[in-house]
């Protein structure tokens, strides 16, 4: 098509960034931009950000100090930011950097086709607002493509905890949970696409409470339950968790729902009380202890990851050690492990830091600790069979590469087999952060 524009984005952080840049992309679909894999033929780059991680802004700037260039050899180049940066930042990202068109908020990307329409006329365009409309409804309607089989949900966005070092309930605002109707017909829609997972996505995925058409609300088990009727979609899965929102229906539902994948997220950011208290968590490590033998008396094959953050303010070597006691007890199939890095706005961002060496190599033995009881989990699955659904090709003639049940990484040899097919394996080798099988 001759009109047809190019758009590039780059996505970083967490999987509900993935699932908005895919809307996004949908949205400017509908004002005639096809997604491209490079920014050097774009006529649009949207950068969709994350501030969860250390230096996150500045990561933005530089990375928009590159396109300075091409901006250059191409005026009619319009470059957005997006996402919890854009929110964070604002107006600030257009002063520094000036080549920037438009910055939207996580909240208003349904608003992009109006704001790249307003830059085209030569002005700037800036939303960081909390509409009140819904953005998902609003996308109702764009053009949609086939899909692969593996899909993202948001179910539910925003954050009422506050947790002191954590910026999300100031990016993307309270807690709101999408209406379960609109949930299910996009969850249809997926699987008319190819789709045959969902992972169910929100910042606290659990704390779900979703009104039905009759207005009552419900709970996240209630909405899986529900999926679990939907023809042709298979695996149902769902992150990130806050353990004081996995109630007893939640956890009911992993030992008998089939749909629902052996596979939980449950972050614990710390195993001593002191610090768990000081990052407001709400939780201690004996509630979060019972709350693991109670999942796994549940489903006693489940698999667990974990959030940690190491070298919080006033962090001991003791309350380092009871972390490293909490890991070994539980013993985590994988985890993501940070030093903690002061964000603005947040509570613990006054608090006097800890010296960062001795942070580091706390967190050198941590995921030292981590990594070995990864590597014990995929060495106790060879010779075990599991499902696993095929989602691309691998580097190898014939070879495909898909997700088992516990969401390990699975290469085996499949030449008749198709990206979409569900088939048995059996595990024959563990490798370091995957697994080899066999067609059954």
């Amino acid at each position: 098509m001759a009109n047809e524009k190019k758009l590039f984005i780059k996505t970083y952080g967490c999987q509900m960034n993935v699932y908005d840049s895919e809307r996004m992309v949908e949205a400017m679909g509908g004002a005639g931009y096809t997604k491209t894999d490079t920014p050097d033929d774009a006529d649009m780059i949207l950068l969709n950000t994350c501030h969860i991680r250390e230096k996150a802004a500045e990561k933005v700037y530089s990375e928009l100090g590159r396109f300075k260039g091409l901006k250059a050899e191409k005026p009619d180049l319009k470059i957005g930011v997006a996402g919890c940066v854009a929110q964070a930042e604002g107006e600030e990202i257009m002063r520094r950097q000036p080549i920037v068109d438009l910055v939207v908020g996580p909240q208003a990307y349904h608003r992009l086709p109006e704001m790249e329409a307003k830059t085209q006329q030569g002005a700037k365009a800036l939303d960081t607002d909390f509409p009140e409309e819904d953005k998902f409804e609003k996308l109702k309607g764009r053009p949609k493509a086939k899909r692969g089989p593996a899909a993202f949900l948001t179910v539910q966005e925003g954050c009422d905890k506050f947790c002191a070092f954590c910026v999300v309930p100031y990016t993307r605002g309270a807690e709101v949970s999408r209406p379960v109707e609109r949930i299910l017909t996009e969850a249809r829609d997926l699987v008319e696409r190819g789709v045959r997972e969902i992972t169910l996505l929100g910042q606290n995925v659990n704390a779900y409470h979703g009104l039905s058409g009759g207005g009552d609300s419900w709970s996240l088990a209630k909405l899986i339950w529900e999926l679990d009727k939907v023809d042709g979609l298979e695996r149902i899965r769902f992150t990130t968790s806050h353990p004081n929102d996995m109630m007893d229906d939640l956890i009911e539902a992993h030992g008998t729902c089939k749909k629902l994948m052996p596979y939980l997220h449950l972050p614990v950011q710390s195993g001593s009380n002191k610090i768990l208290k000081r990052m407001n968590r709400s939780h201690d490590r004996d509630s979060y202890l019972k709350l693991v033998e109670r999942i796994r008396e549940a489903r006693p094959d489940i698999l667990l990851s974990g959030d940690f953050i190491v070298g919080f303010p006033e962090e001991t070597e003791q309350d380092f050690q009871d972390t490293m006691d909490l890991i070994e007890e539980v013993k985590y199939g994988q985890a993501f492990s940070f030093k903690y890095s002061p964000r603005p706005g947040t509570p613990a961002a006054e608090r006097a830091v800890i010296d960062d060496a001795t942070a580091s190599e706390r967190l050198y033995r941590l995921q030292a600790l981590i990594t070995q009881q990864q590597r014990e989990i995929q060495d106790s699955m060879v010779g075990r069979e599991v499902s696993v659904l095929l989602e691309k090709n691998g580097r190898l003639e014939g070879q495909m590469v898909g997700k088992s049940e516990y969401l390990h990484s699975v290469h085996l040899t499949a030449e008749d087999a198709q990206i979409g097919d569900l088939v048995r394996v059996k595990i024959v080798k563990s490798r370091t952060n995957s697994l080899a099988g066999e067609l059954i």
